[in-house]
């Protein structure tokens, strides 16, 4: 085991993952099947922040946000996803100390500025369509920035906190994670001290974190409803509930996969449901969110069109230049 003696304390080199199955012959399946997840889930959400930066008719609030969201979803699922692929091919599931830091760092960032920006996202729907004449007044640019600038720093020092808080405790001998990737409470059970704090300080926050977000959505949700009721046009209410399908689903499939996580009840909790739970909200949802607006987005589509048009128009002179 990866763990030496000092000054009576025992320091860790590494932690070995239990993974995701420990039945041999699931391995090349599971690999197979997560590596086209993740893939799918990289391209769509490169090609949606390439998408969004090029086309000039996608330079809105809208798409600014979608960008960032794009990012964020690439983000988390990378911070998980090469590992656990890598552990499918590997004889030894283990991660040296300072990646499960780096690991758990990268997935708290992205986690909860995800949380935030749909949050963001719900307020710009809402000044869309309930003040309409005055959205490109109100979604200023600078305030845009200011919507995504503070979600990142927010996280960044929540993120800091509770690594400092775990790694700088004294871990015990034990250094085997029960779960597929560095998550915080299967990390805090294998602390000798502190545990009882560290774990009030996470509910803390993790209670601020999505509570507030979720209070933000809801709030300006109902104001967009509210809003759509009072139309007297049926194409209105039909754009208006059309531009807010997208986010809508999205933000069900979100908040109820988080909420299924760490709201269900003590006696329902096994570590198979938390493995799938996890599965689906660090490499599901991201593959899933820029197909969802890909799909539901005439503009998005549209925009897909002119770009794959403009390359091929590239690529066709280049060919025509050398031959």
């Amino acid at each position: 085991m990866a763990w030496m003696n000092k000054q009576n304390l025992t320091m860790l080199t590494e932690f070995i993952l239990m993974g995701i199955t420990d039945r041999p012959e699931l391995q090349a399946p599971f690999f197979g099947l997560f590596l086209i997840i993740y893939t799918v889930s990289v391209v769509g959400n490169l090609g949606m922040i390439i998408l969004t930066k090029v086309d000039s008719r996608l330079q809105t609030p809208m798409y600014f946000f979608l960008r960032h969201l794009a990012f964020i979803d690439l983000g988390y699922s990378s911070a998980v996803g090469p590992k656990m692929l890598v552990n499918f091919i590997t004889n030894q599931n283990t991660i040296p100390y300072s990646w499960c830091a780096t690991q758990l760092a990268f997935f708290i960032l992205f986690i909860i500025s995800e949380l935030f920006i749909l949050s963001a996202m719900a307020y710009d729907r809402h000044v869309a369509i309930c003040n309409p004449l005055l959205y490109t007044v109100i979604m200023s640019q600078r305030l845009c920035q200011l919507l995504v600038a503070i979600p990142y720093l927010y996280s960044i020092l929540l993120s800091l906190l509770t690594i400092i808080k775990i790694f700088l405790s004294s871990f015990g001998g034990y250094n085997v994670i029960r779960h597929f990737y560095c998550d915080s409470l299967p990390l805090i059970a294998l602390l000798c001290s502190g545990i009882h704090e560290i774990k009030l300080i996470i509910l803390i926050f993790s209670a601020f974190n999505l509570m507030s977000s979720l209070l933000i959505v809801l709030v300006s949700y109902m104001l967009i409803l509210v809003a759509i009721l009072r139309m007297n046009s049926v194409e209105g209410r039909h754009k208006a509930f059309s531009t807010c399908g997208s986010y809508l689903t999205v933000i069900v499939i979100f908040y109820g996969t988080v909420f299924f996580m760490y709201v269900q009840p003590k006696s329902s909790h096994s570590f198979d449901t938390d493995k799938i739970a996890s599965l689906f909200y660090t490499l599901v949802i991201p593959m899933l969110n820029p197909m969802i607006y890909s799909l539901r987005n005439k503009e998005v589509k549209n925009a897909l069109y002119r770009t794959c048009r403009m390359f091929a128009n590239v690529l066709f002179k280049i060919h025509c230049r050398i031959h």
